[in-house]
């Protein structure tokens, strides 16, 4: 169990003081739950990892694994930078009143509107991907009369132990410009020979849910390295180095995250070994954590419906969620683990795997998981999923996204409200000659 999770006396889990079959009562299912506590401290430990420990350094939240208006507050409290790839995350971002100092806008084809939005918003930095960008960056800065400072998206060619679909960090891929290539150079020159652009530094980013800080230690050297070769064939300076994410999380037994502490003195510990080793200065070094700021501070509560035992084959227990609130494990084949609400003091029983309601056979939450004997009704509590749930969810099947409960020291308040049925239409349009007779949209009662 992660954060403030419990057992209480009557069985039930608790989170945040809270008691998840409360919860339900109150808010119904499916249900986003995230622990305050849980989330504060994660970010307490990255801030005194980092930035305590080592002042040239600065942590940014990676907003694309769990973001709303409450939780760009949260992050602001808790003096953490926000990293940003949307016009959307970025609006969300201002509106929550986010210091736009500390806000840096990713992405690999951001819009001449999006540009433009985070010129007139002054955000702190642009990570600039590609030559085209950059040529749009620099015609709207012209325009805007403004001088924007970037760094620049670079791919090391390091391939981490994760997911093929998110390594990010080798040649082959959408993200940035390769040093093996030579047009991370070219790149480089390019930018600094742009006169509505200042060149702060360099970004690279290895992948996603990687255990092997190895692999941070060799992107650290070979970032340095590409930091010396522009010293030695431009002369010119880099006064920041942004490393990324990617730092594992706890999903299933056998995940073995590294403490932050190891990782913020194996990357900066490199990179100051790096500058000595190469007669440099010390860049000042970032990082973006996301998904382990956010995953495990996350549970979502299901109620149990339909139970299907098929003989010598599988028990499949149905849940009223499903792809639509998670679609990590039709994505990525993400694995989850999962306790029985309203049984959490009860031994297991039986195997049974979870199945969502949607229409899909691939709709599958959890396969082969031992529980407790399993009744319709049953609350279910999936851990771990503050990343990429709430941030991935759809409206597929039309089914509504749930809501978004904070719970602290007993108290739950609603951060994002669950959609009804009229959020579902409230954009559709119906052209006039699709009416027959003239009968307009009903008002139909639920």
């Amino acid at each position: 169990m992660h954060g403030t999770m419990q057992i209480s006396q009557k069985g039930h889990l608790t989170i945040g003081g809270c008691d998840t079959v409360e919860l339900v009562k109150e808010f119904g299912t499916p249900l986003y739950v995230m622990d305050e506590e849980h989330l504060r401290n994660v970010c307490r430990e990255y801030y005194q990892a980092f930035m305590a420990k080592y002042p040239q350094s600065e942590v940014i939240y990676a907003s694309k694994a769990f973001f709303n208006l409450a939780m760009a507050r949260i992050i602001a409290q808790e003096k953490l930078g926000l990293d940003v790839v949307s016009g959307g995350e970025l609006y969300t971002a201002m509106k929550a009143g986010f210091p736009a100092e500390r806000i840096y806008f990713h992405g690999n084809n951001k819009s001449q509107e999006e540009i433009e939005y985070a010129l007139k918003s002054n955000i702190g930095r642009i990570v600039v991907d590609n030559p085209h960008e950059l040529a749009i960056l620099e015609d709207a800065a012209e325009k805007c009369k403004k001088k924007i400072k970037i760094l620049l998206r670079i791919q090391p060619g390091i391939e981490a132990h994760t997911h093929e679909y998110i390594k990010t960090g080798q040649i082959d891929s959408k993200f940035g410009m390769a040093i093996a290539t030579g047009q991370a150079l070219d790149m480089v020159k390019m930018a600094y020979a742009a006169k509505n652009v200042d060149l702060e530094g360099l970004h690279c980013h290895i992948g996603s849910q990687i255990f092997e800080i190895e692999s941070f230690r060799h992107t650290a050297e070979v970032m340095m390295g590409f930091v010396k070769q522009i010293k030695d064939n431009l002369g010119i300076g880099i006064a920041e180095l942004n490393l990324g994410g990617g730092f594992g999380v706890y999903y299933k037994e056998g995940d073995q995250p590294v403490p932050i502490n190891e990782f913020a003195d194996v990357i900066l510990g490199t990179v100051a070994q790096q500058a000595e080793k190469m007669g440099l200065q010390i860049p000042k070094v970032i990082i973006e954590p996301g998904r382990s700021i956010s995953c495990t501070a996350g549970t979502t509560l299901y109620t149990v419906g339909s139970i299907k035992h098929i003989p010598g084959i599988r028990n499949y227990v149905a849940v009223d969620g499903g792809m639509g609130d998670n679609p990590r494990p039709a994505l990525y084949q993400a694995k989850y683990e999962a306790i029985v609400a309203n049984k959490a003091d009860a031994s297991p029983e039986e195997m049974v795997s979870i199945t969502g309601k949607c229409c899909e056979s691939g709709d599958m939450l959890i396969w082969d998981i031992n529980l407790p004997k399993m009744e319709s009704g049953d609350i279910l509590a999936v851990a771990s999923t503050g990343a990429y749930n709430y941030s991935m969810s759809s409206n597929y099947n039309r089914l509504p996204r749930p809501a978004v409960v904070l719970v602290d020291n007993g108290k739950a308040e609603i951060i994002v409200a669950g959609e009804t049925y009229e959020d579902l239409i409230r954009n559709d349009v119906v052209p006039e000659r699709l009416w027959d007779n003239g009968k307009q949209l009903r008002t139909v009662s639920r």
